[in-house]
C-alpha cells in the first residue's frame, strides 16, 4: 500500500483530494443535476463523496495509463484519452448513486456535462501537479568543469590532472598523459582548479587527492607519491591540514 501511494505521489494525491472536496461542496451548494430538493447534509455527503471517489479513481487511472504512455508522447493528448475513458465510468457511477433514474433527452445532457467537467478538472489537476513535481525533482544542472582544464595543452586534454608544480614563472603540469609547461602563477592555477578535489601541499605544489598512491613520512616531513611515480613534497606549513583531511 505504501509503495502504491508513493507511486501515485502522496502529496499530489492530497492536493487533488482537497480540490475534489471543494468541487463537491460547490456542486452540493448549487444543487447540481436537480439535487437542490435534497436536504443539505445528505447533499453534501453525496457530492463530496462522489468527487473524492472520482479523484481517487482518476489518480489511479492517471498513474496506470500514464505509465503505459498509451503510445502517445504528448502528455495533454494522453490526458484527453484518459478523460474519454473515465467520463463514461463516472457517468455510470453518478447514475447508480442517483437511484438509477430513467435517462431521457432532458437529463442525459446534464449528466454527461457535469461528469465531463469533473473528469476534465481532476485530470487537468493531476497533470499539472505531476508537471510541477517533475520540475521540483528535476536533476540540477551539471556543474561547469574547472576553468583550468581550458589551459591544458592539446596533447594533455582528456587526461587526469595529478599535480601542478611551480617552476620560476611557469607551471609544470603532471597528468595521466604526461607533462608539459604553461605560463601561469600557481595562485591563479589553484583558484581555477576549484571543482577538483585537491590541495596545496607546498608553496610550489598543488596535488589532486585522487592522484596520491602513497604517503611517506620521515625526518619530520612527508612526501606524496603520485600515480605517475612523481613525488610531491609536503611542507610543514601544509602538513597538519593535510593530515587532518585524511591525506595520510
Amino acid at each position: 500500500m505504501a509503495a502504491f501511494l508513493k507511486r501515485l505521489g502522496l502529496r499530489r494525491l492530497v492536493r487533488t483530494l482537497a480540490v475534489a472536496v471543494v468541487a463537491g461542496l460547490f456542486l452540493a451548494l448549487i444543487g447540481a443535476l436537480g439535487s437542490g430538493g435534497v436536504p443539505l447534509v445528505p447533499r453534501l455527503i453525496y457530492w463530496i463523496g462522489l468527487s473524492v471517489l472520482g479523484a481517487i479513481v482518476g489518480s489511479v487511472h492517471m498513474s496506470l495509463l500514464g505509465e503505459a504512455s498509451l503510445g502517445v508522447q504528448s502528455p495533454w493528448l494522453r490526458g484527453l484519452v484518459i478523460v474519454t475513458v473515465l467520463t463514461p465510468i463516472f457517468m455510470l457511477l453518478n447514475w447508480l448513486l442517483s437511484g438509477r433514474p430513467a435517462l431521457t433527452s432532458h437529463n442525459l445532457g446534464p449528466y454527461l456535462g457535469v461528469t465531463l467537467v469533473m473528469t476534465s478538472g481532476m485530470t487537468a489537476l493531476m497533470m499539472l501537479a505531476g508537471h510541477r513535481a517533475a520540475l521540483t525533482h528535476a536533476a540540477p544542472p551539471a556543474a561547469a568543469p574547472p576553468r583550468f582544464l581550458e589551459r591544458l595543452p592539446p596533447r594533455l586534454r582528456g587526461g587526469d590532472i595529478y599535480a601542478v608544480e611551480a617552476q620560476d614563472h611557469y607551471l609544470r603540469l603532471h597528468t595521466s598523459k604526461g607533462q608539459d609547461l604553461i605560463l601561469l602563477r600557481l595562485s591563479d592555477a589553484v583558484a581555477e582548479l576549484e571543482g577538483i578535489e585537491g590541495a596545496q601541499t607546498h608553496r610550489s605544489w598543488w596535488v589532486a587527492k585522487d592522484a596520491v598512491e602513497q604517503a611517506r613520512r620521515g625526518d619530520g616531513r612527508a612526501t606524496l607519491t603520485l600515480k605517475s611515480g612523481v613525488e610531491a613534497p609536503v611542507s610543514r606549513a601544509y602538513a597538519r591540514a593535510l593530515r587532518e583531511a585524511g591525506w595520510y
